[in-house]
């Protein structure tokens, strides 16, 4: 099968290096996506074990098409059929950019139809009651290239399960688990976020030291689908918790001034199932320490977005930029917005990387030198 995992922008590469590692071939990146073939087990694999994809879809087919009429026609080819059963419910929903095609209402009913079309051919039928298992439909216009597939996941794979409530702009799980990826986070580093929310980072981390595959307590819409062994997904997750490592050095250490964050993360971490490695306390940034001989602080500042709140972060940068001392054996890697943060912190970043925190676009700005 050919296999699509969209992801937010800029962690592109990180994500088909994951890919690579559970098996997958033919990789290709692209903007926001990454493209790979694989079997059933492959498609489990990535489902439970990817930390970076928003989800996993099968690609049915990939098309030019102007015209409305030209949509209908080669939708109306792709093999529905292979997945989609006489009584299954198949909901079509998508997105189109830079197309001629830009109506997405209209876009999503004419794949319906071309898609009942094709379904009533091959199963004899006109009418679909749709009260059987999901198959989501999805479907990506940019520039008049249109790609049809089939969702196998369900809900989005950075809804791991352990946070079910969060502060008011919390990080997102497949983003902060691509941070804790590009500042290496090993199973004896230490981990500190000083200003920790939800407490995002710091179980992303653990969940990466431990290797705790981040969809092993999670089920998918494709586990019900009739296409795909049960044996296939149950032998994937006993694989992935049989890799589970336990003895290891890892802690973390999460600070903030907010006593509802302070006790959402503990909450959260104890439903990721790694609260024995994570403390949590109530600490102002100003008091920010640098106990023992290295470190890996990864942090998320407030943004602000309005006037007030923006220079409030601006204090706040300045404040970082004076107690993240440069120290052998400490990394620090900051997300932010804000284009004067280098500036605002003291000194440059030893690298950047543009990344999304959702639709804006940030930096992350790396210092371990």
């Amino acid at each position: 099968m050919t296999l699509q995992t969209p992801c937010l922008f800029g962690l592109e590469s990180v994500l088909a290096s994951e890919i690579r590692r559970i098996g997958g071939k033919d990789v290709a990146a692209t903007d926001g996506k990454v493209s790979f073939s694989g079997d059933e087990a492959i498609l489990a694999r990535a489902n439970i074990r990817l930390r970076c994809a928003e989800r996993v879809c099968i690609v049915l087919g990939s098309f030019e098409a102007k015209s409305f009429t030209e949509l209908f026609d080669n939708v109306e080819k792709l093999n529905f059929e292979d997945f989609i059963g006489k009584n299954d419910a198949f909901p079509v929903t998508g997105w189109s950019l830079k197309s001629g095609l830009h109506s997405v209402p209209d876009c999503q009913s004419i794949i319906k139809k071309a898609a009942v079309k094709r379904l009533q051919k091959v199963y004899g039928q006109s009418w679909f009651e749709e009260t059987g298992e999901r198959r989501q439909i999805r479907f990506s216009i940019l520039k008049d290239y249109v790609t049809v597939m089939l969702d196998t996941s369900g809900a989005g794979l950075h809804k791991r399960g352990y946070r079910q409530t969060s502060t008011e702009a919390p990080l997102k799980e497949t983003l902060a688990a691509g941070i804790a990826d590009i500042a290496r986070v090993g199973p004896d580093d230490t981990v500190i976020d000083p200003m920790c929310g939800s407490g995002t980072l710091l179980i992303e981390s653990a969940l990466r030291a431990y290797r705790i595959a981040p969809g092993v307590r999670r089920r998918f819409d494709a586990e019900k689908w009739e296409q795909i062994p049960k044996a296939v997904w149950r032998e994937e997750r006993e694989s992935a918790i049989s890799e589970i490592k336990k003895d290891i050095g890892f802690f973390a250490k999460g600070y903030d001034t907010d006593e509802l964050a302070v006790r959402l993360t503990a909450e959260n971490a104890g439903k990721a199932g790694v609260s024995k490695r994570i403390d949590v306390q109530i600490r102002d940034i100003a008091n920010f320490k640098q106990d023992g001989a290295n470190a890996v602080i990864l942090c998320n500042p407030p943004y602000g977005e309005r006037l007030l709140e923006i220079r409030e972060a601006e204090m706040l940068y300045k404040k970082m930029g004076e107690v993240f001392e440069r120290r052998d054996g400490f990394r620090y890697y900051i997300i932010s917005p804000h284009e004067d943060f280098e500036a605002l912190f003291g000194r440059p970043a030893d690298k950047r990387r543009k990344l999304y925190n959702g639709m804006i676009k940030c930096q992350l700005f790396m210092y371990f030198k």
